[in-house]
Protein backbone atom coordinates (compact mmCIF):
# COMPACT_ATOMS: atom_id res chain seq x y z
CA UNK A 1 0.00 0.00 0.00
CA UNK A 2 1.24 3.24 -1.49
CA UNK A 3 1.84 5.90 1.73
CA UNK A 4 -0.20 8.80 1.62
CA UNK A 5 1.54 11.66 0.24
CA UNK A 6 2.89 14.40 2.22
CA UNK A 7 1.05 17.70 0.40
CA UNK A 8 -2.64 15.83 -0.48
CA UNK A 9 -5.20 17.93 -2.04
CA UNK A 10 -8.27 16.76 -0.35
CA UNK A 11 -11.37 17.40 -2.76
CA UNK A 12 -8.71 15.19 -5.40
CA UNK A 13 -8.62 12.57 -2.47
CA UNK A 14 -12.45 12.74 -1.97
CA UNK A 15 -13.24 12.59 -5.99
CA UNK A 16 -11.11 9.24 -6.23
CA UNK A 17 -12.85 7.81 -2.91
CA UNK A 18 -15.96 8.38 -4.65
CA UNK A 19 -15.20 6.60 -8.01
CA UNK A 20 -13.92 3.68 -5.93
CA UNK A 21 -17.18 3.47 -3.81
CA UNK A 22 -19.28 3.61 -7.42
CA UNK A 23 -16.95 0.99 -8.80
CA UNK A 24 -17.28 -1.14 -5.20
CA UNK A 25 -20.50 -0.99 -4.52
CA UNK A 26 -22.99 -0.11 -8.01
CA UNK A 27 -24.23 2.88 -6.34
CA UNK A 28 -24.59 5.50 -4.05
CA UNK A 29 -26.65 8.42 -2.81
CA UNK A 30 -25.55 11.62 -1.67
CA UNK A 31 -25.97 11.15 1.77
CA UNK A 32 -24.15 8.18 1.95
CA UNK A 33 -21.08 9.85 0.12
CA UNK A 34 -21.41 12.68 2.66
CA UNK A 35 -20.95 9.95 5.65
CA UNK A 36 -18.23 8.43 3.94
CA UNK A 37 -16.60 11.38 3.24
CA UNK A 38 -17.24 12.87 6.49
CA UNK A 39 -18.36 16.39 4.51
CA UNK A 40 -21.54 18.63 4.22
CA UNK A 41 -24.02 16.93 1.60
CA UNK A 42 -23.76 20.47 -0.08
CA UNK A 43 -19.69 19.35 -0.86
CA UNK A 44 -20.66 15.72 -1.64
CA UNK A 45 -23.41 16.66 -3.87
CA UNK A 46 -20.54 18.94 -5.43
CA UNK A 47 -18.55 16.22 -6.10
CA UNK A 48 -20.50 13.83 -7.58
CA UNK A 49 -22.02 16.58 -9.94
CA UNK A 50 -18.69 16.56 -11.10
CA UNK A 51 -17.96 13.18 -11.75
CA UNK A 52 -21.34 13.42 -13.92
CA UNK A 53 -20.24 16.10 -15.60
CA UNK A 54 -16.91 13.98 -16.99
CA UNK A 55 -18.85 10.58 -17.21
CA UNK A 56 -17.63 8.99 -14.39
CA UNK A 57 -20.97 8.93 -12.88
CA UNK A 58 -24.78 8.83 -13.73
CA UNK A 59 -28.01 9.80 -11.26
CA UNK A 60 -30.95 7.68 -11.88
CA UNK A 61 -34.96 8.58 -11.95
CA UNK A 62 -34.22 7.96 -7.61
CA UNK A 63 -31.34 10.38 -7.28
CA UNK A 64 -28.87 7.61 -6.89
CA UNK A 65 -25.38 7.59 -8.31
CA UNK A 66 -24.40 4.57 -10.91
CA UNK A 67 -21.13 3.83 -12.45
CA UNK A 68 -20.92 6.23 -15.40
CA UNK A 69 -19.63 5.54 -19.14
CA UNK A 70 -15.98 6.64 -18.16
CA UNK A 71 -15.61 4.59 -15.34
CA UNK A 72 -15.59 1.58 -17.11
CA UNK A 73 -13.98 2.70 -20.74
CA UNK A 74 -11.46 1.02 -22.32
CA UNK A 75 -8.09 2.73 -23.93
CA UNK A 76 -8.92 3.96 -27.24
CA UNK A 77 -6.77 1.95 -29.83
CA UNK A 78 -4.25 4.09 -31.80
CA UNK A 79 -3.28 6.63 -29.30
CA UNK A 80 -0.88 8.33 -31.19
CA UNK A 81 -3.07 8.09 -34.26
CA UNK A 82 -6.18 9.71 -32.08
CA UNK A 83 -3.42 12.41 -30.70
CA UNK A 84 -2.37 13.13 -34.62
CA UNK A 85 -6.21 13.48 -35.37
CA UNK A 86 -7.17 16.07 -32.61
CA UNK A 87 -3.69 18.02 -33.25
CA UNK A 88 -4.30 18.68 -36.85
CA UNK A 89 -8.20 19.38 -36.45
CA UNK A 90 -8.06 21.94 -33.32
CA UNK A 91 -7.17 24.94 -36.12
CA UNK A 92 -9.86 24.03 -38.23
CA UNK A 93 -12.11 23.33 -35.62
CA UNK A 94 -11.18 26.80 -33.61
CA UNK A 95 -11.73 28.44 -37.16
CA UNK A 96 -15.08 26.72 -37.63
CA UNK A 97 -15.68 28.07 -33.88
CA UNK A 98 -15.71 31.82 -34.90
CA UNK A 99 -17.54 31.48 -38.06
CA UNK A 100 -20.62 30.20 -36.16
CA UNK A 101 -19.68 31.81 -31.99
CA UNK A 102 -20.94 28.21 -31.05
CA UNK A 103 -18.87 25.36 -29.60
CA UNK A 104 -17.03 22.60 -31.37
CA UNK A 105 -16.50 19.10 -30.97
CA UNK A 106 -13.94 16.57 -32.51
CA UNK A 107 -14.91 12.95 -31.69
CA UNK A 108 -14.51 9.11 -32.63
CA UNK A 109 -16.65 6.08 -32.61
CA UNK A 110 -15.98 2.66 -30.15
CA UNK A 111 -18.20 0.62 -30.99
CA UNK A 112 -22.02 1.79 -29.78
CA UNK A 113 -20.45 4.55 -27.74
CA UNK A 114 -18.54 8.23 -29.25
CA UNK A 115 -15.83 9.46 -27.60
CA UNK A 116 -15.16 13.49 -27.61
CA UNK A 117 -11.24 13.75 -28.44
CA UNK A 118 -11.28 17.79 -27.97
CA UNK A 119 -13.88 20.81 -27.69
CA UNK A 120 -13.22 24.77 -28.53
CA UNK A 121 -15.31 26.64 -26.89
CA UNK A 122 -17.48 29.89 -27.98
CA UNK A 123 -17.03 33.11 -26.49
CA UNK A 124 -20.37 33.53 -25.92
CA UNK A 125 -21.30 33.84 -21.93
CA UNK A 126 -24.30 31.05 -22.76
CA UNK A 127 -22.57 28.73 -24.59
CA UNK A 128 -21.94 24.70 -24.38
CA UNK A 129 -18.98 24.07 -22.11
CA UNK A 130 -15.85 21.56 -23.03
CA UNK A 131 -16.93 18.12 -23.50
CA UNK A 132 -14.02 16.58 -23.59
CA UNK A 133 -12.87 12.60 -22.26
CA UNK A 134 -16.96 12.63 -22.50
CA UNK A 135 -18.68 9.35 -23.65
CA UNK A 136 -21.59 9.32 -24.93
CA UNK A 137 -24.12 6.70 -26.72
CA UNK A 138 -23.23 6.68 -30.88
CA UNK A 139 -27.43 6.45 -31.78
CA UNK A 140 -27.72 9.47 -29.47
CA UNK A 141 -25.35 12.23 -30.40
CA UNK A 142 -24.50 14.09 -33.05
CA UNK A 143 -21.18 12.62 -34.34
CA UNK A 144 -22.27 9.15 -33.79
CA UNK A 145 -24.89 9.36 -35.82
CA UNK A 146 -23.12 10.87 -38.61
CA UNK A 147 -20.41 7.81 -38.34
CA UNK A 148 -23.32 5.15 -37.77
CA UNK A 149 -24.73 6.06 -41.14
CA UNK A 150 -21.47 5.40 -42.95
CA UNK A 151 -22.07 1.75 -41.35
CA UNK A 152 -24.89 -0.56 -43.75
CA UNK A 153 -27.66 -2.21 -42.11
CA UNK A 154 -26.12 -5.67 -40.87
CA UNK A 155 -22.98 -3.87 -39.52
CA UNK A 156 -25.78 -1.85 -37.89
CA UNK A 157 -27.39 -5.00 -36.31
CA UNK A 158 -24.38 -6.61 -35.16
CA UNK A 159 -23.75 -3.45 -33.35
CA UNK A 160 -27.04 -3.28 -31.97
CA UNK A 161 -29.14 -6.45 -31.91
CA UNK A 162 -28.53 -9.63 -30.17
CA UNK A 163 -27.75 -12.62 -31.94
CA UNK A 164 -31.53 -14.27 -31.34
CA UNK A 165 -32.73 -10.88 -32.79
CA UNK A 166 -35.00 -10.30 -35.39
CA UNK A 167 -37.53 -8.41 -37.43
CA UNK A 168 -39.93 -9.92 -35.42
CA UNK A 169 -38.49 -10.08 -32.09
CA UNK A 170 -40.04 -8.59 -29.22
CA UNK A 171 -37.96 -5.57 -26.76
CA UNK A 172 -35.17 -6.90 -25.62
CA UNK A 173 -34.92 -6.95 -21.88
CA UNK A 174 -34.53 -4.13 -19.61
CA UNK A 175 -30.31 -3.48 -18.96
CA UNK A 176 -29.16 -5.46 -21.71
CA UNK A 177 -26.14 -4.63 -23.29
CA UNK A 178 -23.66 -4.63 -26.03
CA UNK A 179 -19.43 -6.12 -25.51
CA UNK A 180 -18.42 -2.49 -25.47
CA UNK A 181 -21.14 -1.57 -22.67
CA UNK A 182 -23.26 0.87 -24.43
CA UNK A 183 -27.42 0.04 -24.42
CA UNK A 184 -28.52 -2.37 -26.90
CA UNK A 185 -31.49 -1.56 -28.86
CA UNK A 186 -35.49 -3.50 -29.09
CA UNK A 187 -36.32 -4.21 -32.34
CA UNK A 188 -38.46 -1.15 -32.66
CA UNK A 189 -35.43 1.32 -31.59
CA UNK A 190 -33.23 -0.34 -34.05
CA UNK A 191 -36.04 0.32 -36.79
CA UNK A 192 -36.18 3.62 -36.01
CA UNK A 193 -32.60 4.09 -35.92
CA UNK A 194 -32.22 2.34 -39.19
CA UNK A 195 -35.23 5.07 -40.73
CA UNK A 196 -33.04 8.39 -39.08
CA UNK A 197 -29.53 7.46 -40.38
CA UNK A 198 -31.50 6.94 -43.78
CA UNK A 199 -32.14 10.92 -43.31
CA UNK A 200 -28.27 11.79 -42.29
CA UNK A 201 -27.19 9.58 -45.41
CA UNK A 202 -29.47 12.02 -47.79
CA UNK A 203 -28.64 14.96 -46.16
CA UNK A 204 -25.23 14.35 -44.70
CA UNK A 205 -24.87 15.41 -41.91
CA UNK A 206 -26.87 14.32 -38.49
CA UNK A 207 -28.63 16.41 -35.37
CA UNK A 208 -29.20 15.92 -31.58
CA UNK A 209 -32.06 17.88 -30.72
CA UNK A 210 -31.95 17.66 -26.88
CA UNK A 211 -31.43 13.86 -26.46
CA UNK A 212 -28.26 13.42 -24.39
CA UNK A 213 -28.37 16.86 -22.48
CA UNK A 214 -31.90 18.63 -21.89
CA UNK A 215 -31.49 22.65 -23.73
CA UNK A 216 -28.30 21.00 -26.14
CA UNK A 217 -28.93 20.59 -29.60
CA UNK A 218 -26.03 20.04 -32.24
CA UNK A 219 -25.38 19.30 -35.52
CA UNK A 220 -22.60 16.47 -36.70
CA UNK A 221 -20.49 15.59 -40.12
CA UNK A 222 -18.06 12.94 -40.66
CA UNK A 223 -14.50 14.12 -40.91
CA UNK A 224 -12.60 12.01 -44.14
CA UNK A 225 -8.84 12.39 -44.58
CA UNK A 226 -7.82 12.73 -48.60
CA UNK A 227 -8.56 9.31 -49.85
CA UNK A 228 -12.47 9.82 -48.15
CA UNK A 229 -11.85 7.40 -45.45
CA UNK A 230 -14.14 8.38 -42.35
CA UNK A 231 -11.98 9.36 -39.27
CA UNK A 232 -13.76 10.91 -37.34
CA UNK A 233 -16.40 13.59 -36.95
CA UNK A 234 -17.15 17.25 -36.11
CA UNK A 235 -20.19 18.73 -34.41
CA UNK A 236 -21.43 22.22 -33.64
CA UNK A 237 -23.48 22.15 -29.76
CA UNK A 238 -25.29 25.33 -28.71
CA UNK A 239 -27.54 25.74 -26.27
CA UNK A 240 -31.55 25.20 -27.65
CA UNK A 241 -32.60 29.01 -28.12
CA UNK A 242 -30.16 29.54 -30.63
CA UNK A 243 -30.87 26.06 -32.65
CA UNK A 244 -33.63 27.04 -34.21
CA UNK A 245 -34.71 24.86 -37.62
CA UNK A 246 -33.75 27.56 -40.08
CA UNK A 247 -30.71 28.07 -38.59
CA UNK A 248 -29.88 24.41 -39.36
CA UNK A 249 -28.83 25.07 -43.48
CA UNK A 250 -26.40 27.58 -42.64
CA UNK A 251 -24.39 25.71 -39.61
CA UNK A 252 -24.51 22.32 -42.13
CA UNK A 253 -22.67 24.56 -44.44
CA UNK A 254 -20.28 25.85 -42.20
CA UNK A 255 -19.64 22.82 -40.95
CA UNK A 256 -19.26 21.00 -44.80
CA UNK A 257 -16.45 23.90 -45.74
CA UNK A 258 -14.44 23.25 -42.72
CA UNK A 259 -14.53 19.17 -43.52
CA UNK A 260 -13.63 19.84 -46.37
CA UNK A 261 -10.88 22.40 -45.76
CA UNK A 262 -9.59 19.92 -43.23
CA UNK A 263 -9.60 17.27 -45.43
CA UNK A 264 -6.69 18.21 -47.45
CA UNK A 265 -4.41 18.11 -43.83
CA UNK A 266 -5.65 14.58 -42.92
CA UNK A 267 -2.61 12.64 -44.06
CA UNK A 268 -4.07 8.44 -44.73
CA UNK A 269 -0.62 7.36 -44.29
CA UNK A 270 -0.88 9.60 -40.64
CA UNK A 271 -4.62 8.74 -39.69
Amino acid sequence: MENKPPYPLQSVDNALHLLQLLRDQGGLRVSEAAAELGTARSTAHRLLAMLVYRGFAVQDANHTYLPGPALSASSLVGGPRMQRLRRTLLPHMEYLCDRVDESVNLMVRVGTQTRFLATVESHQALHVGDRQGTILPAHLSSGGRALLAELDDAQLAELYLSEEASPHAGPRPAGASTADGGARLSTTEFQRLLEGLRGVRKSGYALNLEATEAGICAIGKCVVDKTGRVVGALSIAAPMPRFPRDRIPHLAAELHTTVERARNDLDPHTM
